[in-house]
């Protein structure tokens, strides 16, 4: 395995982790990690591709990058903008996706949702064995009754409540697995 290649995984595999951390202690991604692991990442595939090709290599690299943030971002922001995840996870899908270009996002994407699907289902099953029915379905599937929320700030609070899991740790658990698969399965 060539040098750049252990530096870009090390790189993703400690902004997921730390990411993963964050949003399991605090339920949210901070600009700070996510806008530094983006702009490290352009830095990263420009160096990379200037010593490859020049500023030729430079450009292709950077094109790399941005088809990455494009898909992840993109995809997440569909998402955030149907209600489901945060903004956190918007910058944290963009950030990971510049490291890892358009295709190994979407495939990360795909894997966290299987993840998030099957996390989900453990998450619910585990609080209805201990919680009962009711009180499962008013902590996690209800959206508070007919009651308005008082401003934006309780109405974010009722939907971190409410979400299940933090999206930022079966996102690293994706990407792990399919960083695993794509450079020891092929």
């Amino acid at each position: 395995m060539a040098a750049e290649r252990i530096i870009l995984i090390l790189c993703v595999l400690v902004f997921t982790l730390v990411a993963a951390v964050c949003d399991w202690r605090t339920k949210k991604l901070p600009n700070k990690l996510t806008v530094t692991a983006f702009i490290c990442a352009l830095v990263f595939h420009a160096i990379y591709g200037t010593t490859q090709d020049g500023l030729r290599g430079a450009g292709q690299q950077l094109l790399f990058a941005l088809a990455g943030f494009g898909t992840g971002f993109g995809i997440l922001l569909a998402m955030w903008l149907m209600g489901s995840g945060g903004g956190g996870d918007v910058k944290y899908m963009g950030a990971l996706g510049a490291w890892l270009g358009a295709a190994l996002t979407f495939q990360v994407f795909i894997v966290s949702a299987l993840l998030v699907l099957f996390g989900s289902f453990l998450v619910l099953a585990w609080a209805f064995c201990g919680r009962g029915l009711m009180r499962t379905r008013a902590r996690y599937l209800e959206r508070g009754g007919d009651r308005p929320a008082k401003d934006d700030a309780e109405a974010q609070s009722r939907r971190t409540r409410r979400r299940l899991m933090p999206f930022g740790v079966p996102a690293a658990l994706a990407t792990w697995v399919v960083l695993f698969v794509s450079e020891f399965m092929r």
